[in-house]
Formats: structure tokens, C-alpha cells, sequence
């Protein structure tokens, strides 16, 4: 399977560089070019929600890691394309836990398990493309 460059863009952003806001424009233009697909949009409301967090808007982080859980449920797939799903949903749920819960700094980074070696590759390739710039 041939990932789209924003998808591989979009990890590289959450993952190696933690730029939840740059997650979110990557991520927003791929979700317009494939029609609205709400699995784009699920991944894309945790990237906003962790910019929240980050930011100490902790409403919002509510708000959109919400919406994020209703959209993934569609995917219950433990792996859905070339990530792992189950993962990406229980980190969302636990940080919602801890926010509703008060403990709102005891979710440190997060990170999208990749188990698809492609894509594995593709990110890891676009991180060297980085570092070479």
C-alpha cells in the first residue's frame, strides 16, 4: 500500500517533531483532498486536542479528544493504515481520564505506533530529508 505524502507528513510532524499545529494543516488539507474521510479527521482532532493540552486549554483538549473517540470508533481494527489504532484510541481515552479526572500533567508525549514497515520507512525517510535540509 502507497500512503499519501501528508499522511507520512502528518506522522513525522506527531511523532519526531511534535508539532501538533503543523499536524493539524497537513493532516486538514489530505482530509479536504479525500472527500472528509473521518478517520483523518479522528487522527486529526487528537493532534488539535494535544495542541490544547500543550497550550493549557484543557476544554478544548476535551472537546476534540471527544469528537476524536466517536470518529475512531468506526475503526476498530487494532490496525488501520499501517498504525496501531487500538493504541492511538486507548492514549486518547487515557488522557481524557486524566484531564476529567484532574491530573491533567500526568499524560507526558505521545506517539502513534507505526507497525507497517513501508510506512515505517516512509516516515523515517522524511525525517532524514529533514535533518539533510
Amino acid at each position: 500500500m502507497a500512503y499519501p505524502r501528508l499522511y507520512v507528513d502528518f506522522l513525522y510532524y506527531f511523532n519526531v517533531e511534535q508539532d501538533y499545529y503543523e499536524c493539524h494543516e497537513v493532516l486538514e488539507e489530505l482530509w479536504l483532498e479525500e472527500g472528509r474521510e473521518r478517520f483523518y479527521q479522528g487522527l486529526l482532532q487528537v493532534a488539535v486536542g494535544l495542541y490544547h493540552q500543550r497550550n493549557g486549554n484543557l476544554g478544548g483538549a476535551v472537546k476534540l479528544w471527544t469528537a476524536a473517540l466517536e470518529k475512531l470508533a468506526a475503526y476498530p481494527e487494532p490496525e488501520w493504515m499501517g498504525i496501531d489504532m487500538a493504541g492511538v484510541i486507548k492514549e486518547t481515552e487515557a488522557r481524557l481520564a486524566a484531564i476529567k479526572e484532574g491530573r491533567p500533567d500526568t499524560c507526558g508525549t505521545m506517539q502513534i505506533r507505526i507497525v507497517d514497515e513501508r510506512l515505517w520507512t516512509a516516515v523515517r525517510q522524511r525525517s532524514m530529508a529533514e535533518e539533510g535540509e
